[in-house]
């Protein structure tokens, strides 16, 4: 506090109503052995909401040219613990479409860009988020894409969804790592597939999935070159994120 206070050219006292303020909102934080302040996790969580604004207003041109190439509705997606949320969408042209996704939230497992978005964790992580939110589900809870795209009720049943162990989960992620992307045919909800794509940030790190979301009759036979599309254009997202993934391999066909 002294340094500060040094640094600043104000009195102690005042610096130390300042800091004790501060740290009531989560700023800073003060050891309670060394009574030394650092920075806090409030200033943290400001850092990295400022840094996803940038990357959403940055997603449109990306966004946008996975819409074009594919005709369908396609999303830019992030992590909130074991659900997936979505952050933006770019609307296709079809009349038949997915709608309202933006600031929507699902359960992370069952979709392509939720396995996406854990696929660079190593082997612990991944087992403690699996041990929280996929261990002790007993049912896929989520919003009805096809309910939103038509007005009508949620189909009756889905295909059971392939990640049921943890082996499972680990086998899907080697997958992903090895074509680039994740499918997901049918499990989040009957009649729909997609696709998902990682994109990075400049510490190499997943940090958001472009996902493409349609229904099965219309979509089902373009997975993979969907696939393999949204993973070339995440990349190069990623390339204007600040991303260095010159040696990473993109195999883009199955794996």
């Amino acid at each position: 506090m002294s340094k500060v206070a040094e640094i600043a050219g104000r009195d102690k006292a005042q610096v130390s109503r300042t800091l004790a303020t501060l740290a009531e909102v989560g700023l800073v934080s003060r050891d309670p052995d060394t009574l030394q302040y650092s920075l806090g996790y409030g200033l943290y969580a400001l850092a990295a909401r400022t840094a996803e604004a940038r990357m959403v207003s940055a997603s449109t041109p990306f966004l946008k040219r996975v819409s074009a190439a594919t005709h369908e509705t396609t999303h830019l997606c992030v992590l909130r613990g074991g659900t997936v949320l979505t952050l933006k969408s770019e609307m296709s042209n079809h009349t038949y479409r997915a709608l309202g996704w933006e600031g929507v939230s699902v359960d992370a497992w069952g979709t392509s860009s939720g396995r996406v978005l854990v696929s660079d964790w190593d082997s612990a992580a991944l087992r403690g988020w699996y041990d929280a939110n996929v261990a002790n589900a007993t049912a896929l809870q989520a919003i009805s894409p096809l309910a939103l795209e038509t007005g009508q009720p949620q189909p009756a049943g889905h295909r059971p969804n392939k990640i049921q162990t943890f082996d499972d989960l680990r086998a899907e992620i080697s997958l992903i790592r090895r074509r680039g992307y994740a499918v997901v045919d049918e499990e989040f909800e009957s009649g729909v597939v997609g696709v998902s794509a990682p994109v990075y940030d400049f510490k190499q790190r997943i940090v958001a999935a472009i996902n493409v979301s349609a229904p099965k009759q219309r979509f089902g036979r373009h997975l993979e070159q969907a696939g393999a599309l949204a993973a070339t254009v995440a990349l190069d997202f990623s390339a204007a994120l600040g991303a260095d993934l010159k040696g990473r391999p993109l195999n883009g066909g199955k794996g």
